[in-house]
């Protein structure tokens, strides 16, 4: 496993860091945009507190359907600017289970919110650049939650 080693991916969203935090925070919120694309993900469960665990299953898409159960565990909790959970990474061939950290803050900002994911690397280089290409994808499908969002306030207003 790399150790030593924090990696930083940084976004800017225009929403207030309490929206931001809904969405990472409760399971209408991490299902509409944590799934991998054309896939689906569904809560199992959520018990939102230091100890506490996120346990959920998502299915890709495409022809040949994968589905994945996972787990993580809140370590750290502030609402609405800092979560932070350990993942399970129990899934890869020929590596014994072990913890993965994450670290997110959200920063309110004039234009709405800075959002900063840390992440510990995985067991190695090919594992850790997938995983932090998975992760700014997500961020990328909460950049269209986002604007989604911004355009049914508009259209209320």
């Amino acid at each position: 496993m790399i150790t030593g080693v924090d990696l930083l991916i940084r976004r800017s969203y225009p929403a207030s860091p309490e929206w931001v935090w809904k969405m990472w925070t409760t399971p209408d919120g991490i299902g509409a945009w944590w799934a991998p694309e054309g896939g689906t993900l569904r809560v199992d469960r959520l018990d939102l507190r230091v100890g506490g665990s996120l346990d959920y299953t998502t299915t890709s898409g495409g022809p040949e359907r994968v589905v994945t159960r996972s787990h993580k565990e809140f370590i750290d909790l502030h609402e609405p600017c800092r979560l932070a959970y350990h993942s399970l990474i129990d899934y890869v061939l020929g590596v014994a289970p072990y913890l993965h950290r994450t670290v997110v803050s959200l920063e309110p900002t004039p234009w709405g919110t800075a959002v900063e994911m840390w992440v510990d690397p995985l067991h190695d280089l090919e594992w850790t650049e997938r995983m932090v290409s998975g992760r700014a994808d997500e961020l990328d499908n909460l950049q269209l939650l986002v604007t989604a969002h911004a355009r049914e306030e508009r259209l209320r207003a």
